[in-house]
């Protein structure tokens, strides 16, 4: 299906996410065989100092040199954008208020709402952008009333739930070319095509803290929420005494690691 029925692709220009990983260099890749202006961005989320040896982040350091790479061997023109503000105040930061408030957030989907699918997608239409594609597993189908979000072929690795605030207005202009895919073909794709993320290592964990450490960051950010606290039962009787709030709570799902468990749209 076209990404835009009412366009041939030499028409249509297309805005790619690429993070610097496989699946969205392949979305990139699939809509420049198939004839679209493509145009690349890379968002560029937070202080990549840290992230640049580390495996497994995204949005920083050595992905957006991958990123860059695979725009080049795709003769797309490709856009870095300076998103550090916005990310801190609109995931960071609420990541940290939530763990303070006594919640486990899942940042991910406040990357996607209010970054990815907000900002984004409003710089991708001043491009002159006739949609926004991103590499994540989860199907766009057109239904009675609008655009429909629905499970991803590849039910191992299905990203339906991290979107499921996703407007109608964001998805009329979202496109997702590896819904009906599954991961082996877009490697596969990858290694066709030569591009020099083929095997590289897929995201884990969350993107902007170093080593796992959640903590750490909840610290840096609101350093009120790490002091010493009581665990008391329901009768109000103290039981014990925890270091701090913040280290209490289970470490909070990314986008790899709650796949196949998720709930989703349809």
């Amino acid at each position: 299906m076209s990404p835009v029925a009412h366009k041939p692709p030499q028409e249509t220009r297309i805005v790619a996410a690429m993070s610097g990983g496989v699946d969205s260099s392949v979305t990139a890749a699939l809509l420049k065989r198939a004839g679209y202006d493509v145009v690349g961005i890379t968002l560029q989320l937070y202080d990549h100092g840290a992230a640049i040896q580390k495996k497994g982040a995204c949005c920083a350091g050595q992905d957006i040199h991958d990123a860059r790479r695979v725009a080049e061997s795709l003769a797309i023109p490709h856009y870095v954008l300076d998103y550090e503000q916005r990310f801190k105040k609109a995931v960071m930061q609420d990541f940290a208020d939530s763990y303070a408030q006594g919640e486990t957030p899942i940042p991910c989907v406040q990357c996607n709402s209010k970054v990815k699918f907000a900002d984004l997608l409003d710089t991708a239409k001043e491009l002159g952008a006739d949609a926004l594609a991103t590499g994540h597993y989860v199907r766009r189908l057109e239904g009675a009333k609008g655009a429909e979000l629905h499970r991803a072929v590849d039910t191992t690795r299905d990203q339906s739930y991290f979107l499921f605030n996703t407007t109608q207005e964001q998805l009329s202009f979202l496109r997702f070319p590896l819904g009906g895919m599954e991961k082996r073909e877009v490697r596969a794709i990858a290694t066709e095509l030569g591009l020099a993320v083929a095997d590289k290592p897929d995201s884990q964990d969350i993107c902007f803290v170093p080593e796992g450490r959640y903590v750490s960051v909840v610290e840096k950010l609101r350093p009120d929420a790490c002091a010493p606290g009581e665990i008391v039962d329901l009768e109000g009787r103290v039981l014990a005494h925890c270091r701090s709030r913040s280290t209490s709570r289970s470490a909070p799902p990314s986008a790899a690691s709650t796949i196949s468990s998720s709930r989703s749209i349809r």
